[in-house]
């Protein structure tokens, strides 16, 4: 196969010497995930007349929902001081599960200026089967799996050989550029009609968080559960029916939701008394299901949620009293005590229910 020249997104641009990224080209290689051996990420670099393709061809491989990532720049270009770029941290945002063919119709249109411009990252992800294809700002794919045999099929069904030395965009000094920076003549040819204001990234990027009802999310710890280990996680719980009301439920997002209750503790918890006991509850389910499955993923388990549940710990004062009088062991120590910033609603219902009399 002849040795081309790959054509990178418009707004990556090498400092000094464009000679300097001719040495770049396609290709992919994956590793093991550090924290799970079973899973897998694909790091692929594909020329940008591409990109589209391999995009639309990945969301065919995914089950009738998906969910949408949209990662950009808040911040006006022209205030953005590159000399603290370290500093500006993009917005990340996601948006609720949606029919794939539903969800791919309305990208495509703007699927050419997510590609191209450099203060823009997006993708496609449907947690619950461990899938999710992620092109960052710095225009490099990454794949993550369960299945190395169908990502590694279908990169090379896509013409990206495997290539486990291959050079990517981050292993040289470059610069990122949005569509207006650039001048029209560098733009591609399907971009050069568009106004000023169709190609300014904080516009088109609102746009698409209004039409997806995309919602920012934080960056909260990084962990992947692959499709056999949230199949393991499923039929526990619902083997268990005191736990029916969390069988519908993503056990990712129940992870999460632990974790931004903690978060949201550590200022003062805004909720009441019921909404208080119901996190408390969540925390019994996860180490049910910790203890319910396999070792080595109930290991995982407990290691991402161990900062939140320390740092959950240092909260709690009274850890003589107990909330609640359910016999639950002594291990459980998020029935021990209250936190020491309970809202005002909050304490009100502990108030009623006696908790501050001695």
């Amino acid at each position: 196969m002849e040795d081309q020249h790959l054509t990178l997104p418009a707004g990556l641009k090498p400092f000094g010497y464009p000679a300097l990224f001719d040495q770049l080209r396609e290709g992919f290689f994956y590793t093991p995930l550090e924290e799970n051996k079973d899973a897998f990420r694909f790091t692929a670099l594909a020329d940008a007349n591409r990109v589209g393709q391999i995009f639309q061809a990945y969301s065919r491989l995914l089950p009738e929902e998906a969910f949408f990532i949209l990662e950009y720049y808040t911040l006006d270009v022209a205030s953005i001081d590159w000399s603290r770029q370290e500093t500006s941290t993009p917005c990340i945002t996601y948006s609720p599960y949606l029919p794939t063919p539903v969800l791919m119709e309305t990208l495509l249109p703007v699927l050419p200026r997510l590609i191209h411009d450099g203060f823009v990252g997006f993708g496609i992800a449907n947690s619950r089967e461990g899938m999710e294809l992620f092109y960052s700002e710095e225009k490099v794919l990454t794949f993550f799996s369960g299945n190395h045999l169908q990502i590694s099929n279908f990169l090379q069904q896509q013409g990206l050989p495997y290539s486990p030395e291959l050079n990517l965009p981050t292993d040289y000094e470059h610069e990122h550029l949005s569509l207006l920076n650039l001048n029209r003549r560098h733009l591609p040819e399907e971009l050069t009609k568009l106004s000023p204001r169709d190609l300014d990234y904080r516009h088109y990027c609102n746009e698409l968080v209004e039409q997806l009802d995309m919602y920012q999310v934080n960056e909260g710890p990084s962990f992947f559960l692959t499709k056999k280990e949230q199949d393991q996680i499923e039929n526990y719980i619902r083997s268990q029916s005191h736990f029916s009301e969390f069988w519908e439920e993503e056990f990712g997002n129940l992870l999460l939701d632990w974790i931004d209750f903690v978060e949201e503790c550590h200022s003062s918890f805004d909720g009441d008394l019921w909404e208080y006991r119901q996190a408390l509850r969540l925390r019994d389910l996860i180490q049910a299901v910790a203890a319910g499955v396999p070792n080595n993923l109930s290991d995982k388990l407990l290691e991402i949620v161990r900062e939140a549940d320390s740092r959950f710990r240092s909260l709690l004062i009274d850890s003589h009293k107990r909330l609640d009088s359910s016999g639950e062991g002594p291990d459980r120590f998020w029935h021990q005590g209250m936190i020491r910033n309970p809202g005002s609603v909050l304490r009100r219902d502990l108030i009623r229910q006696g908790w501050y009399k001695h």
